[in-house]
């Protein structure tokens, strides 16, 4: 068994083909489907369900190929213990990010990265919290962006900004877009549109709004595909009240500006931090980047203490 067949296992799961696994290998098939070969052969149990279109893995195969993952990360953070000892801060720093801070953040932290002209190069995916977790576990994600406290001992958290909630309200809601400020319980009665179950993001609101599932479900649309710019247009198009964090205002028109509303008391907020596993030995990189991001944010934004005000995830 050697690291190249591990690859090579992990490179057929995320392809789940043989011929789109060899050419991400930059091998042929028949030397990647040989490699493979020799590594159930010689461990006496097969990996693959060849019978299957796409293939997937068996039973074991499946947990031969989360430890394959876990060693072949294993053995990078030995490349990258040394890397970090000579003080280099150049290769791939693969970066996940939550939707619901993507389509602000991204833009700024790429011009960011770009005019700062280093040898790190950004990888970066959209990804859930959970899908992140498991990245970070496996070592296929180096670093995520995402609302915190996470309360995991496995992950260290380094808080970047805090951005309050506002709530978004369509104009035929007369008796709310008619009040300067909300209250959390003006939410309880209203046509209040949400994301999907999956996103943080809707915790938080239940949560800020001391609603309970149960009470929302009947007047509340999921959209599973977590694009709060999709609720802003759905307020504006079926009437109803949404929650946005604040760094979607800059994304508003001067017409929907006018459909924003504080919550009364202005003290809830989200944290935003950039997160890595606690073993995470590139300390250089993930210095580089978190500075990077701050220098993406309204300052006003990375004021601590406003974390004495988060919601709850």
């Amino acid at each position: 068994m050697n690291i190249q067949q591990l690859e090579y296992i992990v490179a057929v799961d995320n392809n789940r083909h043989f011929s789109k696994a060899a050419e991400a290998s930059f091998v042929t098939q028949p030397t990647l489907s040989m490699m493979i070969q020799k590594l159930e052969d010689e461990l006496g149990v097969k990996i693959f369900d060849r019978t299957k279109s796409p293939i997937e893995p068996t039973e074991v195969g499946r947990k031969i190929i989360d430890q394959a993952r876990v060693s072949i990360a294993q053995i990078h953070h030995i490349k990258e213990i040394v890397e970090e000892e000579k003080g280099e801060t150049k290769g791939v720093f693969h970066l996940a990010i939550i939707p619901t801070v993507s389509p602000y953040l991204l833009p700024k932290l790429m011009q960011t990265h770009r005019e700062q002209n280093t040898d790190i190069r950004l990888v970066i995916n959209e990804m859930t919290t959970n899908q992140i977790l498991s990245g970070l576990a496996n070592g296929t994600v180096d670093g995520g962006i995402l609302a915190t406290p996470l309360h995991d001992d496995r992950m260290k958290e380094r808080p970047v900004y805090y951005e309050k909630f506002f709530g978004y309200i369509s104009p035929n809601e007369r008796f709310l877009h008619a009040k300067q400020y909300l209250e959390e319980s003006d939410l309880s009665g209203a046509k209040l549109w949400l994301l999907d179950e999956v996103h943080c993001f809707r915790t938080q609101i239940l949560n800020l709004c001391n609603l309970k599932k149960r009470n929302v479900v009947s007047s509340a649309f999921t959209y599973e595909a977590g694009s709060i710019e999709t609720l802003i247009n759905i307020v504006d198009n079926n009437n109803g009240i949404t929650v946005i964090p604040e760094m979607a205002l800059d994304h508003l028109t001067e017409k929907q500006r006018m459909n924003v509303r504080f919550f009364k008391n202005d003290k809830h907020v989200r944290e935003i931090s950039l997160i890595t596993r606690k073993d995470f030995v590139r300390e250089r990189f993930i210095d580089i980047i978190e500075e990077e991001i701050k220098m993406s944010v309204p300052a006003a934004l990375q004021d601590k203490a406003l974390q004495k005000n988060l919601v709850a995830i």
